[in-house]
């Protein structure tokens, strides 16, 4: 058994296959309500930290955090996720795209998340290492145009999405900057489009690819960048090229495995708990047996235990404190 580790050589050591003195595990979820303030969503953040000693922090502003500039407007109507519903888009012509100006990371609710990022780099100091949500530019015109009319217009007015997605990306790349000067250790890279069952993987190449690796070079000086496929029916391959210390996907949902994962991805692998059936509907006896399922389809390397995706925000307490129980058993 190794001497304890500090949180940031356990991540080191799990992202370069190396013996750890456990496996490492985090857990994230959304903050509805604290989400919108960002002194309320650092505490809000600080607090779950400080109740189970994860090995890293997620930092999950609302996903509208990054378009509330761009005239997005949202509201939270309840729900086990914690996520906000959409009540509007900005895009309704091709020429929309067009006339979407650079945002400013200095300012409106970008600037007020860099203020919740030095609120949790104060509370936690060196001992903790926090990663910044970031979406990708595709995720982000979803939101911009909705679902169905961003389809459309990308089938029939490539040239116009592409000016939006050269704007959204450029408006990332200037906020992943200016989170480095926060002290993030990384960010996590949430991509939600590269699925077949919603684009042709010749689509993604076009659309998605060239936009995520500008934004994930950007963050390459990081130390701990976390990709996030979401969703079922994946483009796993596509994204286990990208550049990245950790993959995080919903393994108990959708092809891959963990264990099969791990074996097409040169870094860690993120996962082994289904975050309703486990965290939210299961018990403690079933997440440390999931957890020791995971265990046994990595070897224990190059393994991080987490959910597929953000815990339930009504998750039992006994089965929290059981995610982290396990890794030290």
């Amino acid at each position: 058994m190794k001497a304890r580790m500090t949180r940031r050589e356990r991540l080191l050591a799990t992202v370069a296959g190396e013996p750890t003195d456990r496996v490492a595990v985090a857990l994230w979820r959304h903050f509805p309500g604290d989400d919108q303030r960002p002194a309320d969503l650092a505490a809000a953040t600080l607090t779950w930290q400080a109740q189970y000693d994860w090995d890293f922090i997620k930092v999950s502003p609302a996903s509208s955090f990054c378009l509330v500039d761009w005239g997005i407007v949202t509201r939270f109507g309840g729900g086990d996720e914690g996520t906000r519903e959409y009540i509007n888009t900005v895009i309704h012509t091709p020429e929309d795209w067009e006339r979407l100006p650079l945002l400013d990371p200095q300012a409106g609710a970008l600037a007020a998340q860099l203020h919740c990022l030095e609120l949790i780099r104060d509370g936690v100091g060196t001992e903790v290492p926090f990663i910044q949500t970031i979406f990708s530019p595709l995720a982000q015109a979803r939101r911009l145009a909705g679902p169905d009319q961003l389809v459309v217009q990308m089938r029939q007015y490539p040239a116009a999405v592409h000016a939006g997605l050269e704007t959204i990306t450029r408006s990332t790349i200037a906020f992943v900057e200016a989170c480095k000067a926060k002290g993030i250790a990384g960010i996590y890279y949430a991509i939600q489009w590269a699925s077949y069952s919603v684009l042709s993987p010749a689509e993604y190449r076009e659309f998605g690819e060239p936009y995520d690796r500008r934004i994930l070079a950007a963050a390459a000086d990081c130390w701990f960048n976390m990709l996030h496929l979401h969703g079922a029916d994946v483009m796993f391959d596509l994204v286990a090229a990208y550049p990245g210390h950790a993959l995080n996907w919903h393994d108990r949902e959708t092809w891959p495995s963990l264990g099969v994962g791990a074996q097409r991805f040169p870094a860690a692998v993120s996962g082994g708990l289904e975050h309703w059936e486990d965290v939210l509907r299961g018990t403690p006896e079933q997440i440390r047996a999931r957890v020791a399922d995971a265990i046994a389809q990595t070897g224990g390397r190059r393994l991080i235990v987490s959910t597929g995706c953000v815990a339930p925000c009504n998750a039992p307490f006994s089965n929290l404190r059981a995610v982290r129980a396990a890794v030290e058993e």
